[in-house]
């Protein structure tokens, strides 16, 4: 199946790719184009780069929500030759500039078993490090349009960017937000988080469109909604760890699922031993 964007506000465009369920944003401006992720793989980028093509034949500029394999993959071959412009947190820069077979080999044991070909895929990625790292906030100008990238601080990782495009009122949130399944903590920073997604929710208005990392379009209150599970969880964790109760007594009344929540756990725990 081809990838195709779907237009959700003005001149910009959400691709949904089907195998991972993640999403990619293409914002159009007047002889420039912003695009918000590259998927996993040279294949996967390269169908991202022909569906981009049917909608502008304008150069565009990427941004990395975060370093994760799904998310940033695709560099290469979207902003390799020609050479373009990547924006990206200064530490998911320094993690595809330091570590890249760290994170093949880690994207490689998360997909072999459901994903074996997608995982050989990944494994034989060539990476593309960002070139424009970015601090806490970054403006871009799309051809003639504001775009602000800003790190809300820890959440989904240590080096989360969100995308705003105020004339559209449209917030790409990375991985901060989901729709397509629970929140991934396996890098994360679950007492943090909650903060995390609050200022993000600073940068929305009643109407705001917010795009996440997987799954549908969502409004406003599905993320206040998250933000208020997210806070629950924290309060279990902080609870937990006081009261000297092991991580699987969060995971009994995590609100995302035993799961995800005898992960947070653990990664809430070392939050708060100083460790993580």
């Amino acid at each position: 199946m081809s990838l195709r964007f779907t237009e959700v506000a003005d001149r910009v465009h959400v691709l949904r790719e089907p195998l991972l369920d993640v999403n990619v944003t293409l914002v159009v401006g007047d002889g420039e184009a912003l695009l918000v992720d590259t998927l996993s793989t040279t294949g996967q980028a390269a169908e991202l780069a022909a569906a981009a093509r049917a909608v502008t034949g304008h150069p565009w500029t990427v941004v990395n929500t975060h370093h994760h394999f799904d998310h940033c993959f695709g560099n290469a071959t979207l902003a390799g030759a020609p050479p373009r412009p990547v924006y990206a947190h200064e530490l998911a820069a320094a993690a595809l500039r330091e570590a890249p077979d760290r994170l093949r080999r880690g994207a490689y044991a998360e997909l072999r078993t459901e994903r074996p070909g997608l995982a050989e895929e990944v494994a034989g990625t060539e990476l593309l490090v960002p070139t424009h790292p970015v601090h806490t906030e970054a403006v871009l100008d799309i051809g003639g349009r504001r775009v602000v990238l800003r790190h809300p601080g820890r959440g989904h990782t240590d080096a989360d960017l969100v995308v705003h495009v105020p004339d559209a009122d449209v917030l790409v949130a990375g991985d901060l937000v989901e729709q397509g399944g629970p929140p991934a903590f396996e890098d994360s920073y679950p007492l943090q988080w909650p903060d995390a997604v609050a200022e993000l929710l600073r940068l929305t208005t009643p109407a705001t469109l917010v795009v996440p990392g997987h799954g549908e379009v969502v409004d406003v209150d599905f993320v206040r909604a998250q933000h208020q599970h997210l806070v629950d969880l924290a309060w279990l964790i902080r609870a937990a760890h006081t009261g000297g109760a092991p991580p699987k007594r969060v995971a009994a009344e995590a609100p995302f699922g035993a799961r995800s929540g005898m992960v947070a756990a653990r990664r809430g725990f070392a939050e708060l031993d100083g460790t993580a």
